[in-house]
């Protein structure tokens, strides 16, 4: 029998798929990427490129064979060869290396850079997130195995305690940093034989340092995980399906979503570890959830509410989009009220703040939306301009309706992704004209003057179909001009406005970007409006919901 060959990205996600990819590899190698996989593999690209033109000036300086950098559009035999003949060299840094592929055991891998030390080389890889975050004390915070983390500078391999940041743990990044060092073992290329000795690297996004990782105890992991999967891919350990957050990108939805439509499996209702605690404990289908009327299952997680998954399924089965939790839903409201949304492209900075003010206590002054954006590419000082002017008109919004004796509230949907961005151009453009200091951001975003309309709608509803503005605000009767609107199409948009890639910059896409914009304010406008004024009347109660349970049908709604 042949034996299975697992790359890195085998190793995590759904089990499901990696069952179908080898069961059906012709379809695999015919399919093409959907447009949220190309776009996350064009920028993982672009980052490599820029951390590879990185190191390759750092060491400009050095002898000829100090770094050798393998052509990565040759075929991967021809980059294995390269590579064993800069290792046989004794080069320092090996940038494109490709390891051969083991058919014995079942393996291939390559990785962005190889560093010499002593008479092995370190694994290191290149990921487009971020792996470590500044410490927030001046003694450091700790990661999760309790210990400082460990960095080396990004010019060098010298590892040593770092008490200014705290490591991110993704254990994909791990899994696939512990291949790649079983590789280097069996090739005799690896630091040391003693697992206790073998440390890897990983460069994120700022690349502004190597993190390290000890590897003793990811190689354990890696070796249950590879005779898992290797297990699995080659059919010896049968899956199921079973909808996960990677179902809404999978390409293998179009078969798993409708068997599971089939069986009217309980993960279409409930979260993932939700819906194993329930099977575990014989609730298996959407009807069977629907209908349970005792306590909740000995391992159900804390800080989910049974009731709420009860009422997801009720809803699933009835066709109903929103349940209210409280008989009179509330969301705070002011005289002056100004809806806030951020656009950001990746991880590169903040390129437009979009407002809409409304004086509900002049009906003559005007709703009007307002930008606030630059459309040089990202990363760019002109984002610090944008930014200060954004935060001193709303200032001076906002002291106006003081001084004329008016509320004021600021509202948001989903206020993580705005107060990230509020408190980092606070930090990175400290000085430019009207960024304030990160205390008066911090102020801010502690008062009562700043209203997560997300964190209302949990408040008051259960979302069987999830929280979002696009599926909550059609609710309230909103719709968006743009069909395609949405936050991973708006990158496309961005990259041709701004003309990333070498294009000229489109004035068309700029234009759909702020229809975009202005659309999602509006939407939260007209969301928090209805909270207070509609939904009493046409979303129903909770209690009324869970009656069901107790001589309902469990075929209305869905057949």
């Amino acid at each position: 029998m042949t034996t299975v060959v697992l790359h890195p990205r085998d190793l995590a996600g759904c089990e499901h798929r990696l069952a179908l990819d080898n069961a059906h590899p012709d379809m695999v190698r015919t399919r093409p990427d959907t447009p949220e996989a190309q776009r996350r593999k064009a920028a993982a690209a672009d980052h490599r490129v820029s951390v590879r033109e990185l190191i390759r000036g750092l060491h400009s300086d050095q002898p000829p064979g100090t770094v050798v950098l393998i052509d990565p559009t040759t075929d991967h035999g021809a980059r294995v060869t390269a590579t064993q003949a800069a290792c046989a060299a004794g080069a320092e840094w090996i940038w494109g290396a490709a390891l051969p592929t083991d058919r014995v055991v079942g393996r291939r891998g390559d990785v962005e850079l190889l560093i010499r030390e002593g008479d092995g080389y370190v694994p290191v890889i290149v990921v487009n997130h971020r792996v470590s975050y500044p410490a927030k004390s001046a003694n450091g915070p700790r990661n999760g195995n309790g210990a400082a983390a460990v960095t080396s500078p990004i010019w060098g391999w010298a590892p040593t305690v770092d008490p200014t940041r705290n490591s991110r743990n993704h254990r994909r990044d791990r899994l696939r940093l512990a291949q790649i060092t079983a590789m280097l073992r069996d090739l005799g290329l690896a630091t040391s034989t003693d697992p206790a000795e073998l440390r890897a690297g990983a460069i994120g996004l700022d690349a502004d340092c190597i993190v390290v990782h000890e590897m003793a105890s990811a190689l354990e992991d890696y070796r249950d995980t590879f005779a898992r999967r290797q297990a699995i891919a080659d059919g010896r350990v049968a899956t199921t399906p079973r909808r996960i957050g990677e179902c809404r990108s999978c390409p293998w939805w179009f078969r798993c979503g409708p068997e599971l439509e089939e069986r009217r499996d309980v993960s279409l209702v409930v979260g993932a570890y939700q819906s194993v605690v329930l099977a575990d404990a014989g609730i298996t289908t959407v009807d069977q959830l629907a209908h349970f009327d005792g306590n909740p299952p000995d391992d159900w997680p804390a800080n989910a509410r049974f009731d709420d998954a009860v009422l997801a399924a009720i809803a699933w089965l009835t066709g109903t989009p929103l349940i209210r939790r409280l008989a009179e839903p509330t969301v705070a409201r002011a005289d002056v009220e100004v809806d806030v949304d951020m656009e950001s492209y990746g991880e590169h900075g903040a390129y437009l703040w979009g407002t809409l003010l409304t004086d509900n206590t002049d009906p003559a002054r005007e709703v009007r939306y307002r930008p606030f954006g630059t459309w040089h590419p990202l990363p760019t000082p002109d984002e610090g301009r944008s930014f200060g002017e954004f935060w001193t008109w709303l200032g001076i919004e906002r002291d106006a309706a003081r001084a004329a004796g008016k509320t004021f509230a600021a509202y948001c949907y989903s206020q993580q992704a705005e107060n990230r961005w509020l408190l980092g151009s606070a930090d990175r453009f400290a000085g430019t004209p009207g960024v304030p200091p990160r205390a008066e951001i911090e102020a801010f975003i502690a008062s009562d003057e700043w209203v997560d309309i997300y964190e209302a709608v949990g408040r008051n509803f259960v979302c069987p179909n999830g929280k979002g503005l696009k599926k909550v605000a059609p609710v309230a009767g909103f719709t968006w001009r743009d069909a395609e609107a949405g936050g991973e199409a708006s990158m496309d948009w961005y990259r041709d406005a701004v003309g990333l890639g070498g294009t000229a910059p489109d004035p068309t896409q700029r234009r759909r970007l702020l229809e975009y914009n202005e659309d999602d304010v509006r939407a939260t406008k007209a969301l928090r409006e209805w909270i207070t004024d509609r939904a009493a009347v046409e979303i129903p109660y909770q209690d009324q919901m869970l009656a069901f349970r107790r001589g309902g049908d469990s075929r209305a709604g869905r057949t």
